[in-house]
């Protein structure tokens, strides 16, 4: 399993999809509030003048000597819930991104937030 600490060393590190395709920049991850386990990263994609980010999941992701390899593939990725590179996930959006990746979501009992910003 990936620490959270080691996760947040990799910033600005590329993210790769299986085929070691270049999908964007690893910009931060979310963890799971229940576990505080990394469960989500932010990737940051698109031209400079209109960069977003994209949300992905980190289950089997792997580390590798500069990059971040997710189990996704990038077109996937690419059309996943996003926000804007100076914006916060809203609470209502997080479970977009799980439908999105065919993931099951399960917010807290008294419906607190499944991911928080780490």
């Amino acid at each position: 399993m990936i620490q959270a600490a080691d996760i947040r060393e990799w910033r600005d590190h590329d993210v790769v999809d299986e085929k070691q395709r270049k999908i964007g920049v690893l910009e931060a991850v979310y963890v799971d509030t229940t576990t505080d386990e990394p469960a989500v990263a932010t990737v940051r994609t698109g031209l400079l003048s209109r960069q977003r980010l994209v949300f992905v999941p980190l289950d089997k992701a792997i580390l590798g000597p500069g990059y971040l390899k997710v189990s996704y593939a990038k077109g996937l990725v690419r059309k996943a819930p996003s926000i804007g590179t100076d914006d916060v996930l809203p609470a209502g959006q997080e479970e977009a991104i799980f439908q999105h990746y065919g993931m099951t979501y399960q917010p807290g009992a008294n419906g607190e937030r499944q991911l928080a910003r780490r």
